[in-house]
């Protein structure tokens, strides 16, 4: 017999009808191979459903049922079972070990065959992994390790091929003589992951020069589960994964390595070098707990030190990983070395031509360098500075210092007292990430700045270039000023800068991007703006986008800085984040990847928090800007308008959480709410506190009305709600301003809305129910420098009947902040003078000056 599958099966009801009918279709003979199911103590149908399987399949199949035990202990049972032959079975001569939630293509074994035929000698065989969506059940091409199979079925010496490994026992094939002659078996005790490489890593060590065939040609699925329940996908919130997996698993293989071969090979190194960067790159981008426990962060640093032993730097710097970040590639050469690095040069690595500056960068671990920069025989300051930090798992990993400095000559460099190479970075960027500006070469200076990558516009896309250049579109648009909100609404700090500029600046040639027919659309042009409004993806807005030199909004989302139908050209025009409110966690993440030119922010809490050394904004004061957001003059006006006997509105507004809304589709800011979202504990809590008696009964004692203002996101969950009768529900299509002036109160959760509330001295409350959720990371950003008991505008309560007493306590203490709150909002808000809007077009002026804003 060929092959021996064994399939450790638990709770996996719903997949078997696919996994099933993939093993029947197979196109190779039936008496070429049989399968050994494992049922793991399953409390689904799963034994039944297999056993009514094995009992009608032609294929031969053999059930086996223990207690619950996990995968490994199933997988041993199954090759114990096949090795020793019971019950007249003749064990395979190849093992392999389907997961019950794939499936395989209906030649898959057949190919693994045929390859065998002319490849006699192979250690182990390894196939294509592609990618099934679950929620779509669209299959594609996209697993990290694809490039291991391009140019088509082959054979890899891992010795020579060092670049190449393979770690997943589902999708191999194992020597069964190799098993039964080792007495290799999966390790119970690596868990929740890795006890796949772990159990492959061990078998092709027990070759000197093992050979492994990659097969591009037989695809294995690889099943994403929408419910993210398969093992893979919850071990980021295991802890075992910080300690146990690293232990028993990384170290324990490569500690094996050396004790046999002297050094763990090259092979080896690169597998575990693959394994360990997810430990940064999901802890950089998780929306959840990606991070060891905090009691055990030391010994995880700890024992990532002593696996980095075993792995050269040179290796990590070489490896073939395009999913590692080099920032990351960096942090793992050197983070874990007991002597301070540096980068061997700083990079000229950006050139403003306008502000007639560079940008240099390098890169450290330790202390910051001493630095001196030296022009024309002179010691000069930078104009702007910045050390940005690249921090995981509660650890600085890597610091990056990029310094802005006058392009008239070449600057010298001194680092830690010694003269210091000056490069220049070739861009690898995408074209549709750079500025026209940047592809210009310095002058006069001696460092030369390359071209940006360049691709042939179609001939479509050249005559929209050359209908921008003609005498009536460069007249009505040149050096444009495009301010925006939303693609579909406005009413926020885009409008209202635009609406100054027209008032105040005529001679700035402004105009307001949206969508057409849209309400805000109907309004502008009813209030007499109609000529200055251009419809978001037409062929004028991209006439409009081509000749611009500003791009204004209050929103940095994918459809305004990087706008769909303009791919072909680099942007010329500036972008401008207006914000739509005040920063207070750490959006970093999020905003690092935006091309912001001048970052305005409110107050001195949120500069500080992005333009300081030490955190991990890339932003310097180059960029960022203390202005004030353009809306705060219209709150301040409508909240002067409504004198405290007139707040009559409770009004409760809570924001989005990114579990409760889908993906924005692409070229759209609309977000729908994700399914079953009326069960969620964010809304069961919410309506527990606005149906709770004693809310109602303090607000009908103090004559205020209950309103409901549910973020922009939360609009089509706003219609579903079953609201107790008396509650207003209001939306954003309206002046939210004047709701803002009549509250009594404000309770909210997180929502920066809080501080237009403050901003007026209107009091706040906040219910945070799900903060070691939402401040962890599972929302778009982490907790920042904003601690809202001790920096918050009012009482946090953590549950409903603590949301309801702060809350009651709140309105018959009356229409104003109580201490300490008060003393807070003042000295939060250094200036409440009217003039955001003045202050923000000075700065976006000066960003365009010689020396920038320095």
């Amino acid at each position: 017999m060929r092959f021996s599958v064994v399939v450790a099966a638990y709770n996996v009801a719903r997949y078997l009808t696919d996994f099933c009918a993939s093993i029947d279709a197979q196109t190779l003979p039936a008496e070429e191979f049989e399968v050994v199911v494992v049922d793991d103590g399953s409390t689904d149908s799963t034994l039944a459903d297999v056993r009514a399987w094995a009992a009608t399949t032609r294929v031969r199949v053999r059930v086996l049922t223990k207690a619950n035990g996990g995968q490994s202990t199933a997988r041993n049972l199954g090759v114990d079972t096949i090795l020793a032959a019971e019950g007249g079975l003749v064990g395979g001569q190849w093992i392999t070990f389907l997961d019950p939630d794939d499936v395989i293509h209906d030649d898959y074994l057949a190919k693994v065959a045929a390859f065998l035929d002319r490849h006699a000698d192979v250690d182990m065989i390894a196939t294509n992994r592609v990618m099934l969506d679950d929620a779509s059940g669209k299959v594609t091409d996209t697993h990290p390790l694809r490039w291991m199979f391009r140019g088509g079925d082959s054979v890899r010496d891992l010795v020579r091929d060092r670049s190449y490994f393979h770690g997943s026992a589902p999708s191999a094939f194992f020597r069964s003589d190799v098993l039964d002659r080792t007495g290799l078996r999966f390790s119970d005790e690596v868990r929740p992951n890795f006890e796949d490489g772990h159990f492959s890593s061990h078998y092709l060590l027990a070759f000197e020069a093992p050979r492994v065939g990659f097969l591009q040609s037989a695809h294995y699925v690889y099943r994403k589960r929408r419910d993210s329940s398969s093992t893979l996908q919850q071990s980021l919130g295991d802890s075992r994964r910080y300690i146990d997996v690293l232990r028993h698993g990384y170290l324990e293989v490569l500690e094996s390595a050396q004790e046999r071969y002297g050094a763990a090979p090259e092979w080896l190194q690169n597998f575990i070098i693959y394994e360990l960067h997810y430990y940064f790159t999901a802890y950089a981008n998780s929306h959840g707990a990606a991070t060891p426990p905090p009691d055990r962060l030391e010994e995880f640093h700890e024992l990532m030190r002593r696996i980095l032993e075993h792995v050269d730097p040179d290796v990590i710097r070489r490896c073939e990983q395009p999913t590692l970040a080099v920032e990351w590639r960096l942090a793992m050469m050197h983070a874990y070395r007991d002597e301070p690095w540096t980068e061997e040069a700083a990079t000229i690595v950006d050139y403003d031509r306008e502000q007639r500056l560079v940008k240099l960068s390098y890169r450290f671990t330790g202390p910051t360098p001493a630095e001196e920069f030296e022009l024309r025989g002179e010691l000069i300051e930078p104009p702007h500075a910045k050390t940005r930090v690249f921090e995981a798992h509660g650890r600085v990993m890597l610091s990056e210092r990029t310094i802005w400095l006058p392009a008239r000559q070449a600057v010298h460099v001194r680092l830690h007292g010694q003269s210091w190479p000056v490069q220049v970075q070739r861009p690898t960027v995408a074209r549709t990430a750079v500025r026209r500006r940047n592809a210009a070469r310095l002058e006069p200076g001696s460092h030369e700045v390359h071209p940006h990558a360049y691709v042939a516009p179609t001939d479509e896309q050249l005559r929209l270039l050359a209908a921008a250049t003609r005498r009536v579109p460069r007249r009505a648009f040149a050096d444009a000023w495009v301010l925006m909100d939303r693609v579909h609404d406005a009413d926020d700090s885009g409008e209202h800068l635009f609406r100054w500029l027209r008032e105040n600046r005529p001679e700035i040639n402004a105009w307001f991007v949206l969508e057409k027919g849209t309400p805000d659309w109907r309004r502008l042009r009813k209030e007499g703006y109609g000529r200055r409004l251009v419809d978001y993806g037409s062929h004028r807005w991209k006439l409009l986008m081509l000749n611009a030199k500003h791009l204004i909004s209050s929103h940095a989302d994918e459809p305004i800085v990087h706008p769909p139908g303009l791919e072909f050209t680099a942007p010329r025009w500036r972008f401008t984040f207006l914000q739509h409110g005040v920063i207070k966690d750490d959006l970093s993440k999020w905003l690092n990847t935006k091309p912001i030119e001048t970052f305005v922010t409110s107050t001195a809490g949120e500069y500080d928090s992005i333009v300081a050394d030490g955190n991990t904004y890339k932003f310097s004061s180059r960029e960022v800007v203390l202005t004030g957001l353009p809306r705060f003059d219209l709150v301040r006006e409508a909240g002067a308008a409504v004198p405290p006997q007139e707040r009559d509105l409770l009004l409760v507004a809570p924001t989005w959480r990114q579990w409760l809304v889908k993906p924005l589709a692409v070229g759209s800011q609309r977000r729908a709410t994700a399914g079953e979202v009326l069960e969620t504990e964010f809304v069961q809590q919410w309506l527990a506190f606005l149906r709770d008696p004693a809310l109602a009964a303090a607000a009908k004692r103090q004559n205020l009305r209950i309103a409901l203002l549910p973020h922009p996101n939360l609009a089509s969950l706003a219609e579903q709600l079953d609201l107790p009768e008396g509650i207003e529900m209001f939306g954003f299509d309206g002046d939210v301003r004047k709701l803002f002036a009549r509250a009594a109160v404000l309770v909210t959760d997180y929502s920066s809305m809080a501080f237009n509330a403050a901003y007026i001295d209107r009091p706040v409350v906040y219910f945070q129910f799900d903060a070691d959720r939402v401040l962890g990371g599972a929302h778009v950003g982490r907790a920042g420098y904003f601690d809202y008991g001790r920096d918050g505008f009012g009482p946090v309560a953590t549950d409903v009947a603590a949301a309801v007493e702060a809350t009651v306590e709140t309105i018959e203490h009356g229409r104003a902040p109580a201490a300490p709150y008060a003393e807070r909002i003042a000295a939060t808000f250094g200036q409440r003078d009217g003039r955001c809007r003045e202050r923000v077009f000075e700065a976006i002026v000066a960003s365009t000056q010689p020396g920038g804003r320095g």
